[in-house]
């Protein structure tokens, strides 16, 4: 038995999707809610399989809502739910937690196809979306230690993260070798580590 919450502040469309996940075999309603305080609370203290999620909720939404849950059951699964194909909010959900997404016009049957193919493992959303969320990995994040460096450092980190030797960097830059080296230095001294790996690791490499 799969079970299924629902956090969406439209009444038809709450109960509609209620409706579906009750007459389905294998899937079970455990709730609904029309905000995501309410959800939250209950969900909490009584975490489900799945919950479908409204991205736009009237205080807090949807996406901050998949956040606080996602930190205290790290196993639930969550799809967004939403009118348009929203790709900035959507891809802000997926980076939350969720794991797929679905419009709230879809036909019953899509609807159920999702949530089966995230119960096994699956991620249902557009080839759109998830083209979004392939190259999101392909890009470094940056975390906080970037505010260490200097613009000029920050500029020469990143071209160590593109493989560039010191050389190649000085005449990208049009400056000396040695100058090259003394800002590699500078910036070894900043982030309180002793190779190009270990600074990239330091300003990159934790939030990958």
């Amino acid at each position: 038995m799969i079970t299924i919450a629902i956090i969406e502040d439209d009444t038809i469309t709450r109960e509609t999707l209620e409706s579906i996940i009750q007459a389905t075999e294998g899937f079970d309603c455990a709730g609904t809610f029309a905000d995501a305080e309410t959800g939250l609370e209950f969900l909490t203290r009584n975490p489900t399989d799945i919950v479908l999620m409204d991205i736009h909720l009237p205080v807090m939404d949807g996406i901050e809502c998949v956040r606080q849950l996602k930190s205290v059951h790290p196993e639930m699964q969550f799809i967004m739910c939403t009118i348009f194909q929203d790709n900035d909010s959507v891809f802000n959900a997926l980076k939350a937690g969720a794991t797929g997404y679905l419009l709230k016009n879809d036909d019953p049957g899509k609807i159920v196809d999702a949530i089966r193919e995230l119960h096994a493992g699956g991620s249902p959303m557009t080839p759109q979306i998830a083209r979004r969320v392939l190259e999101s990995f392909k890009r470094p994040s940056v975390n906080d230690n970037i505010h260490l460096l200097t613009n000029r450092e920050t500029e020469m980190l990143g071209l160590l993260v593109k493989g560039f030797r010191y050389k190649e960097i000085a005449d990208k830059l049009f400056i000396s070798t040695a100058t090259v080296r003394t800002h590699i230095y500078n910036i070894y001294q900043k982030l309180h580590v002793q190779s190009r790996t270990d600074a990239i690791n330091k300003v990159f490499g934790e939030n990958r």
